[in-house]
């Protein structure tokens, strides 16, 4: 007696494991059902190891074509096949990520390597030297009460105001002493 309610039960849906072992014998359908599967968690692990999104898509691709390649290897003794994936998955991420790391330290090295002060940058360090000697001499010609209200206000960055409370003295002396010193330096230093 056959009851109507009561069916034959519908087979189950192939595994992991019998994708793989199906894309090892070159079935296109089985790959795409098994990409369809795992692609997404594939994805998320390599996301979260390289981070950059176009690089962990290119890995995510990189990891299935190695799956088709690969899939005759996978032995079924040694785990699950989701396991033997996202483990070539995050190899490969890690790979990407110390190629992507040794490229740009070989980049640091080899611009370090090829770094050299053109001549101009050298005339000018040298011309500035050179110069800032001659007011250094020039400087030692004031006297000293010049000398120091000219290096607080020059030097110093102090405005007319505040190197008269560091010296303790009124405002227009200050002014009196820096213009009497820029003075005597212009004619030092022979600029008109």
């Amino acid at each position: 007696m056959r009851v109507p309610w009561l069916r034959a039960a519908d087979p189950a849906p192939p595994t992991h494991e019998d994708l793989v072992r199906l894309v090892a014998l070159g079935d296109e359908a089985a790959f795409g059902a098994l990409y369809d599967a795992l692609a997404p968690r594939v994805f998320g692990l390599v996301r979260r190891v390289v981070r950059d999104p176009a690089q962990s898509e290119e890995v995510t691709q990189e990891i299935f074509v190695e799956v088709w390649r690969q899939a005759a290897r996978f032995d079924t003794d040694r785990g699950r096949a989701v396991s033997w994936i996202l483990v070539m998955a995050h190899r490969r991420a890690v790979d990407r990520v110390r190629a992507s790391q040794a490229q740009a330290d070989r980049d640091l090295r080899q611009g370090v390597k090829e770094y050299r002060d053109s001549y101009d940058d050298v005339a000018d360090t040298v011309e500035a030297s050179l110069e800032a000697e001659r007011v250094r001499r020039a400087l030692e010609t004031l006297t000293a009460p010049q000398r120091e209200a000219i290096r607080l206000a020059y030097y110093g960055g102090y405005t007319h105001r505040e190197v008269a409370e560091i010296l303790k003295i009124p405002v227009g002396t200050v002014k009196t002493r820096i213009r009497d010193g820029m003075i005597r330096l212009r004619d030092k230093l022979e600029v008109s």
